[in-house]
This record gives C-alpha cells, sequence and structure tokens, in this order.
C-alpha cells in the first residue's frame, strides 16, 4: 500500500470502544504512549480490527498542535 502520509507509527490496538456511529480505537506505540482515533464503526469493522492486532497510524493533519 502507498500512501502519502509521512507521520507513520506502528503499535499494538490495546482497546476498540464502539459508539452509536464511531469507535474509539486506541493504539500502544510503546514506552507508555498511546494514539487515540476515532474511526467510524464500519472502517473498524472492515478492517477487521481486535485487540492484540499490530497496525500503523497514519497522522495528516493541516494543523499539529504543541502544548506544554
Amino acid at each position: 500500500m502507498k500512501i502519502s502520509a509521512r507521520n507513520q507509527l506502528t503499535g499494538t490496538v490495546s482497546a476498540v470502544t464502539p459508539g452509536a456511529v464511531n469507535a474509539t480505537v486506541k493504539v500502544d506505540i510503546g514506552n507508555g504512549n498511546i494514539i487515540t482515533s476515532s474511526i467510524t464503526n464500519d472502517a473498524v469493522t472492515d478492517l477487521g480490527l481486535t485487540v492484540g492486532d499490530a497496525v500503523t497510524v497514519f497522522i495528516k493533519s493541516t494543523d499539529v498542535l504543541i502544548g506544554k
């Protein structure tokens, strides 16, 4: 698969919480860092996401905010 997003992090799905329309997917990228994504329930089903799956998180955004 080719994709234009340059920010790619590999990790393991640690939680999938379905909602009415969207699901929250948590991905453990190591060293105590968790990335949380909101995707449609259909996308979770299409990807067959389950806890323990190895996945890649792709981050592409026009705005990146940093706080301290």
